[in-house]
């Protein structure tokens, strides 16, 4: 068990902390969440920011492809826009190879939050590391998990004043959590009252033991059967409408590796792992794709994932190369001047880089 730091009570404004409009949050990176259905008054804002040009990829390219029009004229455009891109992502994946980049925490949204910390630490064993509420802007944030956040995956709960329920929709999958006895688990599990959705046994197809369970809100939780890790929250699992569009985004954009897959036709779905190490001792994402299945609802729920980054502003540039849309563009918050980007992937799936030096800042 990793010895807990306690916090300091006065934190200053965290790294995913979030602003209100009306009662509702949106991310203080700037970036709105999920779409809520909730009533007309409640709605979000936005942050923007201008990006200096000269901290992309792109600028090599567009040097490129001045020089190429200078020299040829104007008959090979295609040739030389098709070359000038070529290029530029040839820059961003060498950038990204070296980039220390690690999964940071989850984003989502809860109903009670006393009711799902309890259910946390006393059926889960997670730690509470720290907690904030912000009265005048009507939400309260908590981050649990099961080490310190400097070094560990954690979950970051956000409740909004007022808002008792969420929708999780159909594409959320679960969250994964490596224990080393599954059953002795769901055991503690049922005595504290919680759900039981899938009782303890070998995964279909597989050895691993496994067992499914829901909190509070819904949320499912997927107990892994695992020997001692450093890593016991272990998982994310999205469901996407094209894996292969996926892995590629992933591996391009994002410098996952493509850990392992596994289609099960009998079932009718394939998953894909990706992660920055080995998924048993780092937090993967686990894709899903069912056959045939190219679109799901999201539900207001679910968030995003943080993700650390040397440079925003190359990883911004290599995400649109690849394909990817930036919500929020390159830069600093304004009050904390932590510098983050936010984007979707090709499913609209929401994710938020931040700066690995101003994170460290951040946590002191």
């Amino acid at each position: 068990m990793v010895r807990i730091i306690p916090m300091a009570s006065s934190i200053r404004p965290s790294l995913s902390s979030f602003r209100f409009s009306g009662g509702v949050s949106t991310s203080r990176f700037g970036l709105s969440l999920s779409p809520l259905r909730l009533p007309p008054h409640l709605h979000f804002s936005h942050l923007t920011s201008t990006v200096p040009q000269s901290h992309f990829f792109g600028l090599k390219a567009s040097k490129l492809l001045k020089t190429a029009g200078t020299r040829v004229g104007m008959r090979p455009v295609g040739n030389v826009v098709h070359a000038s891109t070529a290029t530029a992502q040839e820059t961003a994946l060498e950038w990204v190879k070296k980039d220390k980049r690690r999964m940071l925490h989850v984003v989502y949204r809860v109903g009670d939050l006393d009711r799902t910390i309890k259910f946390y630490t006393e059926c889960l064993g997670m730690k509470l590391l720290r907690k904030r509420d912000i009265p005048e802007e009507r939400y309260t944030n908590a981050f649990l998990g099961y080490g310190p956040e400097d070094s560990h995956f954690v979950i970051e709960l956000t409740y909004n004043y007022g808002v008792d329920k969420y929708d999780i929709g159909t594409a959320f999958g679960h969250f994964g959590i490596a224990v080393e006895d599954v059953a002795k688990a769901v055991e503690l599990i049922k005595a504290k009252g919680g759900k039981v959705t899938r009782e303890p046994g070998p995964v279909k197809g597989g050895s691993t033991v496994i067992a499914f369970i829901e909190d509070p809100d819904g949320y499912k939780f997927e107990l892994i059967e695992r020997g001692p890790t450093p890593e016991p929250l272990c998982q994310v699992m999205l469901r996407v409408g094209d894996l292969d569009r996926s892995i590629t985004f992933y591996e391009k954009a994002f410098g996952m590796e493509l850990l392992r897959t596994r289609d099960n036709p009998e079932y009718k779905y394939t998953i894909a792992m990706m992660g920055y190490g080995p998924e048993d001792k780092n937090a993967v994402l686990e894709l899903t794709y069912n056959y045939g299945v190219t679109e799901y609802d999201k539900g207001n729920g679910y968030a995003q994932i943080a993700i650390g980054t040397d440079d925003v502003y190359k990883t911004a540039e290599g995400i649109k190369l690849f394909g990817g849309k930036i919500m929020r563009e390159p830069g600093p918050l304004p009050g904390i001047n932590t510098k983050i980007t936010a984007c979707l992937d090709p499913d609209g799936w929401k994710t938020v880089f931040v700066d690995n030096i101003d994170f460290l800042k951040e946590l002191e």
